[in-house]
């Protein structure tokens, strides 16, 4: 599977030899972090799982506790996050973000705004394996309102296949979203939440651009003004989704370092599940759209053995 990411297969690959270096790094008194994290940020996430069976077999221990225990904050979360199953990893995101006191509308809008139809059944499928719940059940319980209306339309993962697009169907999706919002006093969220979560990709930036000429606004313009809270944030998740994924993850990281303080949450899971996907696109988009590199402010923005693991899954500059 061809990707744009910037962590791949590392060869020649030894898990045995690196699992030996792993137990080295952290036995005794001290941790040799360096190796940890050069270990881990250069293996992709199905060399690290053998690691990690490796490790098991050779020393009767269990990696990610020992790395749980050997290391501390950032940079402890950040390993560890690298040594979740990929496909396990949006669903740990998404039940830590609807489990125990308030939720974390955040990351449901960012998980569930830029996965494909695809990922989202697979995350259902594992949830469902993994916590032995039903995923939109959860969901549903810990929000409500016309957010909640769009979560479940995109848990559905029925967005249309991308075959060919009817011109006559895109003028009257962009007339039905002015109607629903310019036009009137009030929003109909729901016209709102049934196009922008339902038509296909390529039909979507077409009316997007069709709504331009028949409205004289952007879309995202019109969102903003009409709704507010968690469903504009999701609204307007979704369109940046649709027009690109890498831009979106681009302005994502940008405001998660921009100003004071970091939201390392957000920096440690998007650099993570995106590092084998697409972080070669969203690195190019950074710089078009922040005058800088993600490389740079990643380095302006965090310090020690968190900042060179972000660094070198990062994977380069771009200036």
């Amino acid at each position: 599977q061809y990707t744009r990411g910037t962590v791949t297969a590392f060869a020649p690959f030894d898990a045995r030899a690196d699992a030996e270096a792993l137990r080295k790094a952290m036995k005794g008194m001290g941790t040799d972090e360096e190796t940890v994290l050069t270990v881990l940020t250069t293996r992709n996430n199905a060399q690290r799982q053998e690691i990690a069976s490796s490790f098991k077999t050779l020393f009767g221990r269990d990696l990610v506790d020992d790395l749980k225990s050997e290391l501390t904050g950032k940079f402890e979360t950040l390993m560890v996050s690298l040594m979740r199953p990929a496909y396990i990893f949006d669903a740990h995101a998404l039940k830590h973000a609807i489990k125990g006191a308030g939720t974390n509308e955040k990351v449901l809008t960012e998980i569930l705004a830029s996965r494909t139809p695809a990922e989202v059944q697979n995350i259902k499928q594992v949830y469902q394996q993994e916590y032995e719940a039903n995923l939109e059940d959860k969901i549903t319980g810990e929000t409500s309102g016309h957010f909640q209306r769009l979560l479940v339309v995109l848990l559905q993962a029925n967005r249309d296949p991308d075959t060919g697009v009817d011109d006559a169907l895109v003028e009257q999706d962009a007339q039905v979203l002015f109607r629903a919002g310019e036009l009137k006093w009030g929003t109909d969220e729901e016209k709102f939440i049934t196009i922008l979560g339902t038509r296909s990709v390529s039909h979507l930036r077409r009316v997007f651009d069709k709504y331009m000429t028949i409205s004289g606004f952007q879309i995202e313009e019109t969102i903003d003004r009409e709704t507010s809270g968690d469903l504009e944030k999701l609204l307007l998740a979704v369109v940046k989704c649709i027009r690109s994924v890498p831009a979106y993850f681009a302005e994502t990281l940008y405001y998660a370092m921009k100003g004071a303080g970091t939201d390392d949450d957000t920096l440690i899971r998007v650099m993570v599940s995106r590092s084998e996907v697409d972080l070669l696109d969203i690195r190019r988009e950074f710089r078009k759209n922040f005058a800088k590199s993600l490389y740079q402010m990643i380095q302006k923005d965090t310090s020690g053995d968190y900042r060179k693991a972000l660094l070198l899954l990062c994977g380069g500059d771009d200036d």
